[in-house]
């Protein structure tokens, strides 16, 4: 797991990661729901699409839109393992930790956070 400061610093030079950013939809999402709320959702598709060992449809169980997480997900290299191996160093083939999990959920907070101000 990296240093987040490091991380975001390293995500600020992607083009790809660069270029998403909460739309109209998602934005309105957010505020109906809350941020509590939403980060709620985060932690269960981090459960459900991320922890397990070997996650159903690995690298491309996160859609591109239609949720705030998703788009954060993608933005923070946190949407599929190898993207997790990649740029957080969260090996892959063994069961997300509970620290692990939530150290996920901490970056799409996060960004998420830093989208919205």
């Amino acid at each position: 797991m990296r240093d987040m400061g490091q991380l975001f610093a390293a995500l600020s030079k992607s083009t790809f990661r660069q270029r998403f950013h909460l739309r109209a939809q998602e934005r309105s999402y957010l505020t109906g729901k809350g941020l509590p709320a939403v980060l709620e959702h985060a932690r269960d598709f981090v459960d459900r699409r991320l922890a397990p060992a070997n996650p159903a449809n690995d690298g491309k169980q996160t859609p591109f839109r239609g949720h705030p997480v998703f788009i954060a997900q993608h933005a923070t290299g946190t949407c599929c393992r190898s993207c997790l191996e990649k740029w957080h160093g969260i090996q892959l083939g063994f069961p997300l930790s509970a620290a692990e999990k939530t150290y996920v959920v901490g970056i799409l907070e996060r960004w998420i956070r830093e989208e919205t101000t």
